[in-house]
C-alpha cells in the first residue's frame, strides 16, 4: 500500500511539474519567439538545409494573413480556438470519403507546429486542443497569426513567410503581392508536394480563387482583430 501511495504522489506531482512547464512555454512564446519548431529538428537531423527567418506581423503584407483566413479559417476573428462547424463538415466528408479533410483552426495549426510533432494520433489532437486553448487565452489573436505565418511548413526546409518570400520570389514578406500571397497559402495544406511558382491547373484555380478572398477579407474586415 505504500507502494503505490508513492507512485500516486510521483504520478500526481509529475503531472503538476508537467503543467506548470506546458503554461511556462506558452507564457515565453507569447514574448519570444519560437527559436525551432519539432518539423525544423526533424528537417536537421535528415541533413535537409532550414531557411526561416522570423519577423514581425507589420514586416508582413497584410494580404498574407488576409489570404490564409479566406483559405483556411474564415472565423479566425470570432473562435476561441476551435470552429465547431467547421470540424462537424469534415467529419461528414470525412465519412464519404477516403480522403480525409481536416477541420483545424489557424490557432490549432499554431499550437500544433509550434508545440508539438505533425504525425497523426489522439495523444497529438489531444494536446493539440490542450495547446490552443493554452494560446487562446495566453496570446493575442495578431500575436496567434504572427508565430503561425512564420513556423507554417512552406517547403521543404522551409518555414515562414519570409523566408518563403525569398526563397520563391527573392524578395521580402513585406512586398509580396496578393497573388503571391495566395500561391503560398494554396500550398500550405501539402507545402513539400507543392511549389508556389509552379502550380498545376487544380492549385492555380485555388490559388485565384484564394485572391479573390482577399479582397473579401479586406472589404468586410474579417481580420479585424489583426489591427494594432
Amino acid at each position: 500500500m505504500a507502494l503505490i501511495g508513492w507512485l500516486i504522489r510521483t504520478l500526481f506531482l509529475l503531472a503538476v511539474l508537467l503543467l506548470v512547464l506546458s503554461i511556462a512555454w506558452a507564457f515565453a512564446y507569447r514574448y519570444f519567439d519560437p527559436p525551432t519548431t519539432y518539423p525544423m529538428l526533424r528537417d536537421n537531423v535528415r541533413g535537409v538545409h532550414v531557411e526561416y527567418e522570423f519577423v514581425p506581423l507589420t514586416a508582413i503584407t497584410r494580404a498574407m494573413p488576409r489570404a490564409v483566413i479566406g483559405a483556411e479559417d474564415a472565423r479566425f476573428c470570432t473562435h476561441t480556438g476551435f470552429d465547431l462547424g467547421a470540424i462537424e463538415d469534415a467529419l461528414a466528408k470525412n465519412a464519404k470519403s477516403k480522403k480525409l479533410r481536416g477541420g483545424s483552426t489557424i490557432s490549432q495549426q499554431t499550437a500544433k507546429n509550434a508545440f508539438l510533432w505533425p504525425q497523426r494520433s489522439w495523444l497529438r489532437k489531444g494536446l493539440e486542443a490542450y495547446f490552443t486553448v493554452l494560446i487562446e487565452n495566453i496570446w493575442t489573436k495578431r500575436r496567434i497569426m504572427e508565430v503561425y505565418l512564420n513556423i507554417a511548413e512552406l517547403g521543404p526546409g522551409i518555414y515562414g513567410v519570409e523566408a518563403a518570400a525569398q526563397h520563391y520570389y527573392k524578395t521580402s514578406a513585406a512586398k509580396l503581392t496578393p497573388r503571391q500571397a495566395a500561391r503560398l497559402a494554396a500550398i500550405l495544406p501539402s507545402p513539400v508536394k507543392r511549389d508556389p511558382v509552379k502550380l498545376d491547373r487544380k492549385n492555380k484555380r485555388h490559388a485565384r480563387a484564394i485572391e479573390k478572398r482577399i479582397r473579401v477579407v479586406r472589404d468586410d474586415a474579417i481580420d479585424g482583430c489583426l489591427n494594432a
